[in-house]
């Protein structure tokens, strides 16, 4: 009787990192380069950190803004966060300015899921806050992690938009890396592609982690992981990042 012991594994195919976990990486090593600390906060959340101290208040039409999964009962406030942007809070009332941090991490939206949605999804919160920060200072910084990400020079825009917890606030469009401006698929012909919210910090966002407003100002944006990846691998359905289907994952 045979009684060696065979190793089921030992011909099996070795697993690789996944490709969102890939670019987290590549997002932080990029933005570390540039001074930025990588932080990380929580994923179930308090309604205090994802609303009220980023001064959407209970009665705030922009709350409306994310459709929300709230833990039961909802009266104990507690929710998964709908954005990345309760880390900068939270760091805010630990440290004192200045400081630069990306906090890369997942989000839940209560919504239907499509090509260019899903319930759960990645983003990179950046915050820098210092003596004389403005846009100028971000677009500055921008336009090198685009570089870097991108593997080209990339130019980028702002438009007025509104987010409770910046003033101003702005969306930011990159010229296609695709057509360089020209128009094609990708940018539907436009020359641009919307890529993140971003604007300078509310002062009442300031003041609601303990920093003077009157002293210190700062930027942050926040942009969509996936988003990044689909437009530089030129994938066009974020579902596929979930679907476990390895004949997508093996590409990577």
């Amino acid at each position: 009787m045979d009684t060696k012991t065979e190793n089921p594994s030992k011909d099996g195919e070795i697993g690789h990192i996944h490709l969102i976990s890939q670019m987290i990486t590549e997002i932080g090593s990029i933005f570390s380069k540039l001074g930025f600390e990588i932080v990380d906060g929580p994923e179930i959340e308090t309604e205090f950190y994802n609303f009220d101290a980023l001064n959407v208040p209970a009665d705030h039409p922009a709350r409306d803004m994310w459709d929300t999964f709230w833990l039961k009962p909802k009266s104990a406030g507690k929710l998964l966060r709908t954005h990345t942007s309760p880390v900068q809070v939270r760091y805010m009332e630990t440290h004192k300015p200045p400081f630069a941090i990306i906090a890369p991490g997942k989000v839940f939206r209560y919504e239907a899921t499509d090509a260019t949605h899903e319930t759960q999804f990645f983003q990179a919160e950046g915050l820098m806050v210092g003596k004389d920060i403005s846009l100028s200072n971000m677009k500055w910084m921008l336009s090198k992690f685009f570089m870097k990400f991108f593997g080209k020079q990339i130019e980028i825009r702002f438009r007025p938009s509104f987010f409770p917890f910046v003033e101003p606030g702005v969306e930011i469009d990159m010229s296609c890396f695709k057509c360089e401006g020209k128009g094609c698929n990708i940018c539907k012909q436009t020359g641009w592609i919307e890529i993140m919210g971003a604007g300078m910090v509310h002062p009442k966002v300031l003041e609601s982690a303990g920093i003077n407003p009157r002293e210190w100002q700062g930027f942050a944006f926040g942009v969509g992981i996936e988003r990044l990846t689909m437009l530089r691998f030129g994938i066009d359905d974020v579902r596929l990042f979930y679907s476990g289907d390895l004949k997508f994952v093996n590409q990577f």
